[in-house]
């Protein structure tokens, strides 16, 4: 869970900014994707690489730090990472040289966004050639795989590199989704995206010369040029010298696109667009559909309340707004205000559990003490392992409201995330848990996960609701999901929703998993079924 950005100022160019001004421009508009930090790799010929971090303001100006300060240092390219990490975790997404023997032209940087589900075991087979073992992120072990390939067949022999062959058994070899820009000692600049296409990557060729590339398309906002995917198993390599630049395919097959469903629900930016249709969008038309579901549960309460519509921030703002707009078509008079608020940038997804613990009760807070006898509905994008949701139901209970109403934008998260996102066991998932609590036959019917019935579905929802001390759990169906996507179902990973895993690895690990987890039902139906 991280984001990448380049800069790459071509020699044609009459623009008087440098790549430095328009990584800047760029950064602030992913800051979504992260909040831990945002690290910089720059080149420039005859000085070499630079490395800094990118600080930014409370008025929302960027400067790049120390490189910056050395005006006679104008690098023809730079890359970021907009880092997630946080202390107890290694995200695998840092910007990190590689330096060999001292040779300029194989000093190597890269910005990685996602992860490689077989790391551990890429890890073992340089162990086991007794390689260095300092391999400690998926940056670190994909520079490494790059590095090798390119002394084996390359440097040993005086040739320069030719990145399309490299990245050709890169993409062969690795299990994973990720996007990443790399650099080399020559200011030669690669952007690839491996074959699952699940982690995007944008390129805009801009009208003053500058090629640029990120995470999300809401990076080039404000900027005139022509943009355009990196297509997955695809690079595109940017000569250093000449600034001309070759799309090449990288894949064994044609692969097509399959984005990240939490790119769409969560992760992105609400100004970033899919098929013509922004995150804020679809995230504003899900809120609506959900304030008929929640409509319908109120109107059967005995004795109404006055009605307080929230959101989760920073992500949930676009859902309630579409939730409270339905409201009133269902005859219930409610009020949109935010009860909840943050003391934190960082996300509380990631981490170990006493450090995510620590950080959920420093970050939230009530911000509104106006709620006596109040139901109050939060609305969030999704609802992953509930120790947040429950920390926030108790603050707003103790607060006064008289009943809180959890509407989430999306169905059950039923499966791990192995792809970047954090989520790598089954158990730490409030589905599994209060699976768990349920007699037999209830645990074998929920188990048909994005088909089970919606009898089975409202089981899932009151037993969550009981966990977390809520009146209400209201979730997306997943046949109503597929209609508010953009474009086609299967231009997205469904995997959190259904456990059908975009890689051959990761759907081992998630059966391994999944068979631990399951070893006391005796009726275990088929996850596929």
């Amino acid at each position: 869970m991280s984001g990448v950005a380049a800069a790459f100022l071509c020699p044609s160019s009459h623009s008087a900014s440098t790549a430095y001004d328009r990584l800047k421009h760029m950064i602030p508009k992913l800051a979504l994707r992260g909040q831990a930090g945002v690290e910089v790799a720059a080149f420039m010929h005859k000085q070499g690489f630079r490395y800094g971090r990118a600080l930014q303001s409370s008025s929302g100006s960027v400067r790049i730090e120390p490189s910056e300060q050395d005006r006679s240092f104008r690098p023809h390219v730079a890359i970021a990472h907009v880092s997630s990490r946080c202390n107890e975790l290694s995200d695998g997404g840092d910007i990190r040289p590689i330096h060999n023997n001292g040779n300029a032209h194989r000093h190597l940087a890269v910005s990685l966004d996602g992860a490689l589900v077989n790391a551990r075991a890429l890890r073992r087979e340089f162990l086991s050639k007794q390689q260095r073992s300092t391999v400690n992120t998926d940056a670190e072990l994909l520079l490494k795989c790059i590095e090798r390939c390119c002394e084996r067949d390359y440097w040993r022999h005086g040739l320069a590199a030719n990145y399309k062959t490299v990245f050709r058994e890169i993409d062969d070899r690795i299990d994973g989704a990720i996007s990443a820009l790399f650099l080399d000692g020559d200011g030669n600049l690669v952007a690839y995206r491996n074959r699952t296409g699940l982690r995007p990557l944008e390129v805009m060729q801009t009208d003053d010369g500058f090629l640029l590339f990120a995470s999300e398309n809401c990076a080039f906002a404000a900027l005139e040029g022509d943009t355009q995917q990196i297509l997955p198993g695809h690079i595109k390599y940017v000569d250093g010298r000449t600034g001309c630049s070759a799309d090449h395919s990288v894949s064994n097959g044609r692969h097509k696109a399959t984005l990240c469903t939490y790119e769409a629900l969560y992760l992105g930016s609400p100004n970033t667009s899919i098929e013509g249709q922004s995150h804020l969008e679809t995230r504003y038309n899900i809120g609506v559909v959900l304030g008929g579901l929640v409509a319908r549960r109120l109107q059967a309460e005995a004795d109404p309340a006055p009605i307080i519509v929230s959101s989760m921030p920073h992500t949930g703002g676009p859902y309630a707004d579409g939730l409270f707009a339905s409201l009133a078509e269902y005859g219930l008079l409610a009020e949109r205000r935010e009860v909840v608020a943050t003391t934190l940038l960082e996300r509380t997804l990631i981490g170990t559990p006493g450090g995510r613990k620590s950080r959920i009760a420093q970050k939230y807070r009530v911000s509104d003490t106006d709620l006596a006898k109040a139901s109050i509905i939060v609305v969030d994008e999704a609802l992953i392992r509930g120790d947040t949701s429950q920390a926030v139901t108790s603050m707003l209970l103790t607060a006064g409201a008289k009943a809180v109403h959890w509407a989430i934008g999306s169905p059950p998260i039923v499966a791990p995330n192995y792809y970047g996102m954090s989520i790598d066991t089954l158990d730490e998932l409030a589905f599994w848990q209060v699976w768990k609590r349920l007699p037999s036959e209830q645990r074998a019917q929920s188990m048909l996960f994005h088909k089970m019935e919606p009898h089975v579905l409202r089981l899932i929802e009151s037993n969550i609701a009981a966990s977390i001390d809520a009146a209400t759990t209201t979730y997306l169906p997943f046949p109503l999901l597929g209609s508010l996507l953009p474009g086609r179902l299967e231009n997205f990973d469904l995997s959190p929703f259904t456990f059908e895993m975009p890689t051959p690895a990761g759907q081992q690990r998630a059966d391994r998993n999944l068979r631990r987890l399951t070893a006391d039902l005796p009726c275990m139906q088929s996850i596929r079924a």
